[in-house]
């Protein structure tokens, strides 16, 4: 009995809190709503400046000034081309925004700027506990991955998409020959391989297809694929496809035997892939399975050893 005035004072309390966290939020949010429905109307206008940056979004008025000033210092401290190479990269890894780079470039800011923060968290706190060679070796990983740790994540991505598209593209070629030959012509084959075949190469050619309805040439819409994807198995079917327009060659004698090959060339990565696999196994059975193989084969031994010398 004694225990329940204090329950009775903390349950009050956490009832206030509730109180007063969900007046706050309910406040905002009619807030919010007022904000929404005032921009609906068409030329309504406010005279406090402040009334008017309060209409904004949020993240207009907070996020995007800072992302702006990150963005700007990336640019000024980054070597020449390197914007168009992440622009490159990023197309190529399925990111095409228009903001896409200049996330990146506030990203890296960011990161370089944690540099210093490891620094002193490394050398002044030393939560790790660490000292001599570790302690440098600690901060010395810590500085690597954090400047070109956003450069390998990209990297990365661009890698994998490009597997993705070489992996997806015979099973997609032989979707294209069975339309092509039955009738269909060029786009509207690629129309049937996009609505049954989700994935990055259906999306690539999505694109291809909205460039020709654009008003862009079946050829430049074709080589602008190339240059977003740098396939080889890509280019190889974009060559094609343009020798097959320009000489008057059928185009599903030339899918035929472009799917033809690529099945070759995909059960021949496959095989590369595996012959690979040995070789990037030797790194953790040296480091991880022999030593403590060795502990267990070599230990008992060891020890029997020692006993009887010291005996």
């Amino acid at each position: 009995m004694s225990d329940l005035p204090l329950e009775l004072i903390i349950g009050g309390i956490g009832v206030a809190v509730g109180l007063v966290i969900f007046f706050v939020l309910s406040q905002a949010e009619d807030k919010s709503v007022v904000r929404e429905s005032l921009r609906q109307l068409d030329g309504y206008e406010v005279e406090n400046v402040r009334d008017q940056e309060l209409l904004n979004p949020l993240t207009d008025r907070a996020v995007k000034p800072i992302l702006e000033g990150l963005t700007g210092i990336g640019r000024r401290f980054t070597p020449v081309g390197y914007v168009d190479q992440v622009k490159l990269k990023l197309v190529r890894a399925g990111r095409p925004g228009p903001d896409a780079a200049d996330r990146f470039l506030a990203v890296r800011v960011v990161t370089v700027a944690l540099v210093p923060v490891a620094f002193i968290a490394n050398y002044v706190w030393n939560p790790l506990g660490l000292d001599g060679m570790l302690h440098h070796a600690a901060f010395g990983l810590a500085a690597f991955a954090l400047i070109a740790g956003p450069d390998a994540i990209l990297n990365r991505q661009v890698e994998e998409r490009q597997y993705e598209l070489r992996r997806s593209l015979p099973d997609i070629m032989d979707l294209l020959v069975i339309s092509v030959e039955a009738g269909l012509g060029f786009e509207q084959a690629l129309d049937k391989v996009i609505a049954n075949v989700p994935g990055a190469l259906s999306q690539e050619f999505a694109r291809v297809l909205g460039e020709v309805r654009a008003g862009a040439s079946r050829a430049d819409a074709m080589r602008a694929l190339d240059e977003r994807t740098d396939v080889p198995e890509i280019r190889s079917f974009v060559l094609a496809i343009l020798q097959a327009d320009t000489f008057g060659v059928s185009i599903g004698r030339v899918l035929r035997s472009q799917a033809d090959e690529m099945r070759i060339k995909r059960r021949q990565l496959a095989q590369e892939r595996a012959q690979k696999a040995p070789v990037k196994m030797m790194v953790p059975m040296v480091f991880c399975i022999f030593p403590a193989l060795f502990v267990v084969v070599l230990g008992p031994a060891i020890i029997n050893i020692r006993d009887n010398f010291t005996t």
